[in-house]
């Protein structure tokens, strides 16, 4: 039987209103910055537009790390490495991102990590990163080595969180007289850093000549030639100063190694916890052992970190030893995160699998150097979004319901059998364990009680964080050998 051919398709002359009902055209951008801006998807887009815009010296001192750049390779990698686990029908309409982190309130699970020599990625440097982590509701961290003072980061975020990041200097007293500033300004939070005792091999820094001033060579110059707004603004803003280095002069390495310390102690955590009237983190914590010897120490918290990846090359993975550290200290500090993100999944993933709080460096100076204050602003938006869609995806409507049903860590690198080494924790193992005694609760000097006393720092009794202690120290030990992460 033939088949009924089909009825034609209805054409007509095209009617002008309704085209324009299907064709909206958009408003153009013209301020260049927000044209750029709004291009920027990702953390990757942002930083595909600082690489554009940044001398290469500068953008290399961000975006690079120690030696073959494995432990960034790695930590990164790490994240990319993660499967997710979602709910489903669970009636998750909204998702509540706030945190209580180190006392106090934070808008996100992040806030915005110490950086050093900020203003030499882009001019407006640390004001911009405080100004818009106190209009996202986050808390800001000013380093030893900022190119704004103390004073000048509270003046451009007054009223929310600063936390300040303290390194051991050889003159102990510019880090005491730094820790009294900060107190001084009302900072609730200090970081003390033990990762840095010298500087990392970066080599990208030694292969630019790169230095602190920055020095023109023909390579510099030609560089220069496409970007020109960089240079504008670093020669007509002023001078760079850091309120820890009285000269400079050298690379960022020979710098390092000029006003770091390498003998470094428990005793002078001691001394700055004396000093301090707010709550105590120690940053740069790599191994499970030293995180509960810092848990019997009674800090406030502690930070897994390699440092980005600047100090030790092929360091150990924070977001694998993440969940080996919570496990075995989670319920008596604060356990945060740092290293690699790159996402707010990788946000998701790392306080799912117990982290109270991360930190985020590259992501916020690589907006940073797109666009300044409003790039900035980008950065935190674009992770703020990524972070409410993932837990939207997972069906999960606060960070608190986020655990580790929700993540599997696919394992790449696996370590070896190590019988050398077994057999040496075994024989550590049966030598009685000494644990140093907390710090006494003698007066703290009369500066750090006057910082005390003014609004904005929270300190802890003397005499609780003491007892806390001692009852940490009473605890049985625990094995210090990890499991290898599972798959």
């Amino acid at each position: 039987m033939a088949r009924k051919p089909s009825p034609a398709v209805q054409r007509q002359f095209p009617k002008p209103a309704e085209i324009l009902e299907l064709m909206q055209f958009k408003t153009p951008t013209l301020d260049p910055t927000d044209r750029r801006l709004e291009k920027a998807m990702t953390i990757a887009d942002l930083r595909a537009i600082a690489k554009r815009r940044t001398p290469k010296a500068a953008f290399d001192y961000t975006d690079g790390a120690a030696e073959g750049e494995l432990s960034i390779s790695r930590a990164r990698q790490a994240f990319e490495d993660v499967e997710f686990h979602p709910s489903v029908l669970r009636n998750v309409p909204v998702v509540d991102t706030t945190r209580e982190v180190l006392g106090g309130p934070s808008a996100l699970p992040f806030g915005i990590a110490p950086t050093g020599f900020t203003r030499l990625m882009q001019t407006e440097g640390e004001t911009a990163g405080a100004g818009a982590a106190a209009a996202a509701g986050i808390p800001f961290t000013l380093s030893t080595l900022g190119t704004t003072s103390i004073e000048g980061v509270k003046a451009a975020n007054p009223n929310g969180r600063n936390w300040f990041q303290l390194y051991v200097m050889r003159d102990r007293e510019i880090s005491y007289e730094l820790t009294r500033r900060a107190a001084a300004a009302g900072f609730d939070t200090l970081f003390f850093t033990v990762d840095t005792p010298v500087a990392g091999a970066r080599l990208r820094d030694k292969r630019n000549g790169f230095s602190i001033p920055p020095q023109l060579t023909l390579g510099t110059v030609v560089n220069a030639i496409p970007r020109p707004a960089w240079w504008i603004n670093f020669l007509t803003t002023p001078k760079l100063e850091f309120a820890s280095l009285s000269t400079t002069g050298g690379t960022v390495g020979e710098l390092l190694d000029a006003a770091m310390d390498p003998t470094i102690s428990f005793d002078d955590l001691d001394i700055i916890r004396s000093m301090w009237p707010g709550r105590i983190v120690v940053k740069g914590v790599q191994t499970v052992e030293d995180a509960k010897l810092l848990a019997d120490r009674g800090v406030d918290g502690i930070v897994l970190s390699n440092h980005g990846g600047r100090q030790l090359d092929r360091a150990p993975i924070p977001f694998h030893l993440l969940p080996h550290v919570v496990s075995e200290v989670g319920s008596d500090l604060e356990v945060h995160l740092d290293t690699g993100i790159m996402n707010g999944a990788d946000i998701v993933a790392s306080v799912a699998l117990g982290a109270r709080f991360t930190l985020v460096g590259r992501a916020y100076l690589y907006g940073l150097m797109a666009g300044g204050r409003r790039g900035v602003d980008k950065t935190i938006s674009i992770l703020r979004t990524e972070i409410e869609r993932t837990m939207k995806l997972l069906e999960v409507s606060t960070l608190d319901e986020l655990g580790p049903q929700h993540v599997t860590q696919l394992a790449r690198l696996q370590p070896v059998a190590r019988p050398v080494q077994a057999a040496a924790e075994q024989a550590n193992a049966s030598k009685p364990t000494t644990v140093r005694s907390p710090r006494s609760t003698a007066a703290k000097p009369a500066a750090a009680k006057s910082a005390a006393a003014k609004p904005g720092t929270t300190a802890k009794p003397a005499a609780a964080k003491s007892a806390a202690a001692k009852s940490a120290a009473a605890k049985p030990r625990r094995s210090s050998t990890p499991a290898s992460p599972k798959a």
